[in-house]
C-alpha cells in the first residue's frame, strides 16, 4: 500500500486528524514558508502523536549541526533535505545522526525543463553511496521548489520512479482529484501532499484531508 505524507502542518488538531484518517508520515516545514513552524512548537505537537507515526522535518539549512538539533527538539524521526544536493553535507548528517533519523533528499522536476537526465544522474550517485534513506520528486517553478501546487510531466519521469535501489516519493501538485493517476502513472514508492489539502496556507480542509487519503490508500 502508498505510503502517504501529510506535509506543512501547523496544528495539533490537523495532525491528529491526518492520523486517524491513515497517514503514514507528517511533515513540518522550517524554512521561509507561509507554512513554518518553530522546533519548540512542533514538539508540542509530537509528544501527542502514536509512535508509529513519522514526523518529518523539512529543511533548507546547509548546518549539520543546526539540523541535528531540530530533529532532538522537535522530537523528528525524519529529515527532508531542499536546496539541492549536497553530498557532504549528507555524509556530515549521517554521521551525526546515524539511525537516530531517516534522511529524505528532494530533487526538483523544473516545470518547462527536461529534467529526466539530471535527476537520474542524481538518483544514480545517491544510491551509490547509500547515505539516503528515500528520495522525494517535487516540481520546482521558478525559485519555488515546494508547496507549489503544481504537477510535473509524470509520463515523462516514469522511468525515474522504478527503481529497486530506491523508494522514490513524488510530490507536487497532487490533490484528491488526481493523486489516483499519479500513483497508477508512476507506481511510487509513496506521495507526499501539502497545498493541495489546504484550507489557506498552514490550515488543513478536512474534506479534502478525507478524500485524499482515501484516494491515496484506495
Amino acid at each position: 500500500m502508498t505510503w502517504v505524507k501529510i506535509c506543512g502542518n501547523t496544528t495539533l488538531a490537523d495532525a491528529q486528524l491526518a492520523v486517524e484518517l491513515g497517514a503514514n508520515a507528517l511533515g513540518f516545514i522550517f524554512a521561509e514558508s507561509k507554512r513554518r513552524v518553530t522546533p519548540a512548537h512542533v514538539a508540542t505537537i509530537t509528544a501527542h502523536l502514536p509512535d508509529d507515526i513519522e514526523r518529518v522535518g523539512v529543511v533548507y539549512s546547509r548546518d549539520a549541526a543546526e539540523i541535528a538539533s531540530i530533529v532532538r527538539e522537535a522530537g523528528l524521526t525524519a529529515v527532508q533535505l531542499h536546496g539541492g544536493l549536497d553530498l557532504p553535507l549528507l555524509q556530515q548528517l549521517r554521521d551525526r545522526l546515524g539511525k537516530e533519523a531517516d534522511l529524505i533528499q528532494t530533487l526538483h522536476w523544473v516545470i518547462g525543463s527536461e529534467s529526466g537526465q539530471r535527476l537520474r544522474e542524481e538518483m544514480d550517485r545517491i544510491a551509490s553511496l547509500r547515505l539516503v534513506d528515500r528520495i522525494l520528486v517535487d516540481s520546482k517553478v521558478g525559485s519555488l521548489g515546494g508547496g507549489t501546487g503544481v504537477a510535473f510531466d509524470w509520463k515523462a519521469a516514469r522511468e525515474l520512479f522504478q527503481r529497486d535501489d530506491l523508494k522514490v516519493i513524488v510530490a507536487g501538485g497532487l490533490k484528491p482529484e488526481n493523486v489516483r493517476e499519479a500513483i497508477r502513472e508512476l507506481e511510487p514508492w509513496g506521495v507526499d501532499v501539502s497545498s493541495g489539502v489546504e484550507a489557506s496556507p498552514g490550515q488543513k480542509d478536512p474534506d479534502k484531508l478525507r478524500a485524499f487519503l482515501g484516494a491515496a490508500k484506495g
